[in-house]
Formats: C-alpha cells, sequence, structure tokens
C-alpha cells in the first residue's frame, strides 16, 4: 500500500482546483505574485503562518490541508450526490436558487430599456443634423 503524500503544495493545489479557484485569484487575496503561489504549490512542506492564510481563503482549516486526501474525497462526493431520477442525461441535478423565468423577464426588461435609450440617442442625432 502506497504511504500518503504529505506534499503540502498539492494538497493546497487540489483544494484550490476543487474550490474553482485560479492561482491569480489566490495570490491577489495572499497580496503576493502568481509565480509565489506556484512555487508555494511545488513545496513539500509551507510554513504555519502561510498555511493559515491559505487556508483561511480556501475556507478549510489548516488541518484540513495537512490531513487532505484524494480517496476520502471521491468517498464523500459519491456518498453524498443524489439525483432526482436515474438518467444519464440528468445526472447533473441542477436546481437554480433563482426562477429562470424571473431571469428572462429581467433580461428582456434590460434589454428594452437599453432599446429606448438608443432610440432616444438616435432622435437626438437626428435632432441636431436638422440644426433644431
Amino acid at each position: 500500500m502506497a504511504e500518503p503524500t504529505l506534499h503540502i503544495g498539492r494538497k493546497i493545489s487540489k483544494i484550490r482546483e476543487l474550490r474553482g479557484m485560479k492561482q491569480e485569484t489566490l495570490a491577489a487575496e495572499l497580496g503576493i505574485s502568481q509565480q509565489a503561489v506556484s512555487k508555494i504549490e511545488q513545496s513539500a512542506d509551507v510554513d504555519g503562518e502561510a498555511l493559515e492564510k491559505i487556508s483561511k481563503i480556501l475556507g478549510v482549516p489548516a488541518d484540513a490541508i495537512k490531513n487532505f486526501n484524494d480517496d476520502a474525497v471521491l468517498n464523500i462526493i459519491s456518498n453524498t450526490f443524489t439525483s432526482q431520477d436515474t438518467s444519464t442525461l440528468n445526472a447533473i441535478n441542477f436546481q437554480p436558487s433563482f426562477n429562470p423565468i424571473d431571469k428572462i423577464v429581467e433580461l428582456y426588461n434590460e434589454k428594452i430599456v437599453l432599446l429606448e435609450r438608443l432610440l432616444q440617442a438616435e432622435k437626438e442625432k437626428n435632432d441636431l443634423l436638422k440644426g433644431k
């Protein structure tokens, strides 16, 4: 059986990726360059203060980073993923926190406002050209 990796930098990288965060974002939050984040993620060990800052930004305790395990993550995902039906096409359970129809109406209303503004600008331009 393979010995679990103690490479903290790789664990930070994996958690950052699972959170959908880019190196540039983490770098900006830490106030360092993207290259410095890359260097941290290539380091087997990360000092305690830096690890604490990174853990706060990633929203996980520093111990969770130290004890991070790919197998555990896969187990959690496979044991907690549920779908309302059994079809493969609907395997992703999409439940928006907003009403899609309301969003469409909102976008339509924004479009109307923009078109009215464009029409008003064209009228003003015609008036200027006519010399009124």
